[in-house]
């Protein structure tokens, strides 16, 4: 009896790997959050010292037009307006996701209800090239392709939002296509049966049934491409201007958070207002980001619910 009590009582070696296994999971868990913590704690402490080290007024950082750290204004503070390069994020990235959107929706009913076999054959390899090529290459083809070809057909310089927008769409395009892509997927088969049988047409099933059932994930897959537009640092730059002032119009050039960032943080000193106002714009983007994570879960868990 005791032999039988004690063989009971000892974990197998499956209990013990099991056993291991979670201890490795919840570590590896616990040094992921860990990491996303230090993140935020480094970049908020760095971007807050403009407010309270550098006594820079927050309204002004937010809604001044002013850009030129290095000089003062006339209430004696650093010309410091952020306005114009969250403008200008905000504008190209909207653009390039309303440009974007019908494409990609027409893409993903093309692979999934038309011709699922030339989709899946014709287009998903293009899709995965497209996401494939590194972002200096879709600035380099914007620099050398798109910029003379709105300066020939539009005016101006060639550099700015429209440039940006071109450049971004083609950027986000393969993101939206192929979450709306998994959308359209999910939606049960018996949905387009029922509409069938009740003598729908082909493309009234995938109009007011498909993708309606599917408005959830291609709301998703639309913010997740703004969140991948809004971050772009390297293709923008290139293309934009650079120009940190409020943006005139479509073809004149303008800014966005990442391109000044990118082009400014490796020619200031560490602890001075000119670096502690980029580690400021740099806080911007990580708190654009969360709420751009925040939208997501919120419409999936709405299409959960449904």
């Amino acid at each position: 009896m005791e032999d039988v009590q004690k063989q009971l009582l000892t974990k197998s070696k499956r209990a013990k790997m099991e056993q291991r296994g979670k201890m490795i999971s919840f570590f590896c868990i616990g040094l992921i959050v860990l990491v996303v913590l230090s993140i935020f704690y480094f970049v908020a402490s760095k971007g807050l010292a403009t407010f309270f080290v550098d006594k820079i007024n927050v309204f002004d950082f937010l809604f001044g037009t002013d850009w030129n750290p290095s000089q003062t204004g006339s209430n004696g503070k650093p010309l410091v307006g952020a306005l114009p390069m969250i403008t200008g994020s905000f504008i190209v990235t909207f653009l390039s996701a309303i440009v974007a959107t019908p494409f990609a929706i027409g893409a993903a009913v093309f692979m999934t209800e038309i011709s699922p076999k030339k989709g899946s054959k014709i287009l998903q390899p293009v899709i995965e090239l497209l996401v494939g090529i590194p972002s200096v290459v879709y600035g380099f083809i914007g620099l050398t392709v798109i910029v003379p070809f709105v300066r020939s057909i539009f005016g101006g310089t060639g550099f700015g939002i429209l440039a940006g927008t071109f450049v971004l769409f083609v950027m986000i395009l393969p993101t939206v296509t192929t979450m709306t892509v998994d959308a359209l997927k999910s939606v049960p088969r018996h949905y387009r049966e029922a509409s069938l049988a009740l003598g729908a047409t082909r493309w009234q099933t995938i109009y007011k049934v498909v993708l309606r059932a599917a408005v959830p994930g291609i709301l998703t897959a639309v913010v997740f491409g703004m969140a991948r537009a809004f971050g772009e640092a390297l293709a923008i730059q290139m293309v934009i201007g650079n120009a940190a002032v409020m943006p005139t119009g479509m073809t004149t050039p303008a800014s966005t958070l990442t391109s000044i960032l990118t082009m400014g943080i490796g020619n200031t000193i560490m602890g001075t207002v000119e670096n502690n106002v980029l580690w400021s714009l740099a806080l911007i983007l990580l708190m654009m980001s969360l709420l751009f994570n925040i939208a997501i879960r919120l419409i999936g868990k709405k299409g959960a619910l449904k």
